[in-house]
């Protein structure tokens, strides 16, 4: 083999990443602006490079590249450095991919297309049965994924999935934290509901048309840092983000006319995600695991920290409420700071997950999670997910759901397989929330620096600690490596509590 095996996998590694940002291009394109009945040769598109990126990933030339950089002293001898755990990586993709047929990524690739389509029509129509048999279809498909990549040691089949999206995470686990965490945020929830008094929610009913949002919308995402020559905000039905490629991050968001911080925080949550993105080092690493992101609880604590730690801030107020009466309008020039802190800060037994409040955010990611291990598992059939999902909201919540379209079908991530994703979420408020004690105290400042508008000192601390690595470290390992100490719940709590209790008088 070749001395320069390593700058050799490293070509082929490109060659991979610039296939892969063809197919996220395809899929944005998809959910922005592909016309309806482009879907049927989309779902072609899809399926054709989802073919060439995995026969190009799984290559037996990439294993015999990897075997050799790993036998190479000069490149593993140290197992800490940039390098070997870029080769660590490498191996562990491509030991994952080697474990899928190349017909069964086709079809998972096709009928993700299909069944986003599907979704959206049968969304809008409040429609579930109709999109039953699509849910079917790719559940089952995901299994065989699931199966092929195996069970892990003591573990489910629902952690082979989870695994593509917190690597080594396992669902005991999780469950084992979010069981305590959703007890102290449902006792939580019912003291501020039951005991204190709720903000009023006032400036949050002014009607605001979509192109004024929008206008705001690029306003504070330029000011957060995010390059909008090296990015752009465009509209869709669920919102998400997409990192294309080098010099190429897509944020979308969805508008209505009142409440207009759903989208205002929906559009700063993809901000996180898209800031992420534009500061890993995708030039000198693209396609590899150090131009890549370490997990999506990490990604999750990105986006999480821009909406929720930045934007539901007093001192963001302070900075943004100015700019929003002026791009705004519409009745929000009568409202003063303390007003849009505490109506954005009101705490409300809601429906949709992306429009929840901090503190029953969480308890919806807890119901997705369970449904679908119970899904994997095959406890649970799809004719039954709008009885088993209305009576498990009911009893975690205390609401009755209205219809399919807020209760099952509210979310995207089942139409095309993301099946092991939602705990992330979780996973990414409890990241951030100890990352922004850290945060806090190296920038004693930054609290009085973002009520001037000053965000470049957090975005240059997020860049030095988590952005720059790559993949470089694990996620439980870079929590350890930045703030001393395992993943806990209580950094949460303590910034839950903190500021509800005084805004609910309790």
């Amino acid at each position: 083999m070749p001395s320069d095996a390593y700058g050799d996998l490293r070509k082929l590694a490109h060659e991979i990443g610039v296939l892969q940002g063809v197919d996220a291009l395809l899929n944005w394109d998809q959910e922005t602006y592909m016309p309806p009945a482009g879907a049927g040769v989309r779902a072609e598109q899809c399926s054709a490079i989802a073919t060439l990126v995995h026969q190009l990933r799984t290559t037996p030339r990439v294993g015999e590249l990897i075997a050799a950089c790993e036998a190479d002293p000069k490149l593993t001898g140290d197992p800490t450095s940039a390098t070997a755990r870029n080769i660590r990586e490498m191996r562990r993709s491509y030991d994952k991919a080697t474990k899928l047929p190349t017909s069964l990524v086709a079809e998972l690739a096709k009928v993700g297309s299909q069944a986003q389509e599907a979704w959206k029509d049968a969304r809008a129509k409040n429609d579930f049965p109709a999109f039953a048999p699509w849910l079917e279809k790719m559940l089952a498909l995901t299994r065989q994924k699931a199966e092929c990549y195996g069970v892990p040691k003591g573990g489910e089949l629902y952690d082979a999935l989870l695994d593509e999206y917190e690597p080594d995470a396992r669902a005991a686990e999780i469950e084992a934290v979010f069981k305590p965490l959703g007890d102290r945020l449902s006792t939580l929830v019912k003291t501020l509901l039951e005991k204190g008094k709720a903000p009023s929610d006032a400036p949050l009913h002014c009607k605001i048309p979509a192109e004024r949002q929008h206008a705001f919308g690029n306003f504070v995402i330029e000011a957060l840092g995010f390059d909008t020559k090296a990015g752009r905000l465009d509209v869709t039905t669920h919102p998400f983000c997409s990192g294309l490629s080098t010099g190429d991050t897509r944020l979308t968001t969805r508008y209505r006319d009142e409440k207009f911080t759903d989208a205002l925080y929906g559009t700063m949550h993809e901000c996180g995600h898209g800031l992420y993105e534009q500061g890993l080092p995708k030039g000198d690493h693209l396609g590899e695991p150090l131009g890549d992101s370490i997990s999506l609880g990490i990604h999750e604590s990105q986006s999480r920290m821009w909406e929720n730690f930045v934007g539901r801030s007093r001192e963001f107020w302070q900075w943004a409420l100015p700019h929003a009466q002026k791009t705004l309008g519409s009745g929000l020039e009568k409202f003063g700071v303390d007003e849009l802190y505490g109506a954005t800060n009101t705490v409300q037994r809601s429906f949709i997950r992306v429009e929840a409040d901090e503190a029953t955010y969480n308890l919806h990611v807890m119901l997705r999670f369970g449904i679908e291990r119970a899904l994997v598992a095959g406890t649970l059939a799809v004719k039954d997910l709008p009885g088993v999902w209305n009576e498990r909201f009911e009893k975690l919540l205390g609401v009755k759901v209205p219809d399919d379209r807020r209760g099952c079908l509210q979310d995207v991530h089942w139409s095309f397989g993301l099946i092991g994703y939602f705990p992330t979420y979780t996973l990414g408020n409890l990241y951030a929330a100890q990352f922004w004690e850290k945060i806090n105290a190296d920038i004693p400042g930054l609290k009085a620096g973002m009520a001037r508008g000053e965000f470049a000192p957090l975005l240059s601390w997020l860049r030095d600690k988590i952005h720059v690595h790559g993949k470089r470290f694990r996620a439980g390992e870079l929590c350890e490596r930045i703030t001393g100490k395992p993943l806990s719940a209580d950094p949460l709590m303590r910034h839950l509590e903190s500021k509800l209790k005084p805004l609910y008088g309790v």
